[in-house]
């Protein structure tokens, strides 16, 4: 039983890393794309080229067609509602902050998804690891910069969708035991083409767009058809939001929630790799702050994680 247990846990550590690197070219694409297309258009196009991977590739390793069969579906929906308001918040705010800081504050999720487990899973956190889920709190506090000249509202939105994302993971650890990866990917995609096709139909003639704020024009941009160059891109999205989804569905359905969520800032080294090759961002010296404060507390945590195992 123990030796089972050590490697499920491996497996959903190295399914967590590999995660990170995809939603870090997912994110990196995205913001490419953010000043020419809708965010529904951008999202609709990756789910339909993930659908397409997913039925190609993932869904005959993991036994066929009988993998997209449940009896959860309400929770499957659940699930779908947060990632599609995860994502749709996170993108939101890569159109207006430079992708590190982005990425900085949405990293108090695996904080918030230590929260979680102790509320809704009923996992054992001690004093030491809500100190560090208090030093992610005081670190989002910096990047976010209340009161201050440089305070954005679009700050607030990588926040929100960390919320959604730490119950989107909480929901993937409560039902993983009887639901493959595959499973859990699959219902996603769903509710993505869904919402994108949904929100087309209702905003995607641009007639709301002209706003002046770059992450609404950003959602409620007219609907255009993509150039040879981005069609590249956007397979590129497709693939490698596709290959995320499956990744940190299996870490998180494999091991705790707590042990898997540090692993996860594979992707704030990686944004900052991004932003600045890509972008031309870095930091300035407050949001170093910021990054240090909330991937202290991820990384304490993940120490904390280490000594209880071999305590045990």
């Amino acid at each position: 039983m123990t030796s089972n247990l050590s490697r499920n846990n491996r497996i959903g550590v190295s399914s967590a890393i590999g995660a990170s690197v995809f939603f870090s070219i997912n994110d990196m694409t995205v913001k490419l794309l953010s000043g020419d297309y809708a965010l529904h258009e951008i999202i609709f196009i990756r789910s339909i080229i993930g659908m397409v991977v997913l039925m190609a590739v993932i869904v005959p390793l993991e036994g066929g067609w009988v993998v997209l069969r449940t009896k959860r579906l309400p929770m499957h929906i659940l699930r779908g509602l947060f990632v599609v308001v995860a994502n749709m918040t996170f993108f939101l705010a890569l159109a207006a902050l430079p992708l590190a800081d982005a990425v900085a504050i949405f990293f108090i999720s695996p904080l918030i998804i230590t929260i979680f487990s102790v509320v809704f899973l009923g996992e054992t956190v001690g004093p030491r690891r809500w100190i560090a889920v208090l030093m992610g709190l005081a670190g989002v506090i910096v990047m976010v910069r209340p009161g201050s000249a440089s305070f954005q509202l679009a700050a607030l939105l990588p926040l929100i969708a960390a919320v959604a994302y730490a119950g989107l993971q909480t929901l993937t650890r409560k039902i993983g035991n009887t639901e493959k990866a595959g499973t859990l990917t699959f219902y996603i995609q769903v509710t993505f083409i869904l919402v994108g096709a949904i929100m087309g139909l209702t905003v995607g003639d641009g007639r709301f767009a002209g706003t002046g704020d770059v992450s609404l024009d950003f959602l409620l941009r007219e609907w255009v058809w993509p150039s040879n160059g981005d069609w590249w891109l956007l397979i590129m999205l497709g693939v490698s939001s596709t290959f995320a989804g499956y990744f940190i569905s299996q870490a998180y359905r494999l091991c705790e929630a707590g042990l898997a969520a540090p692993f996860e800032y594979t992707a704030m080294v990686l944004a900052i790799f991004w932003g600045f090759f890509v972008f031309g961002e870095w930091p300035d010296k407050i949001a170093w702050i910021g990054i240090s404060l909330i991937i202290g507390g991820g990384l304490f945590m993940l120490w904390r994680e280490a000594v209880a195992s071999r305590a045990q």
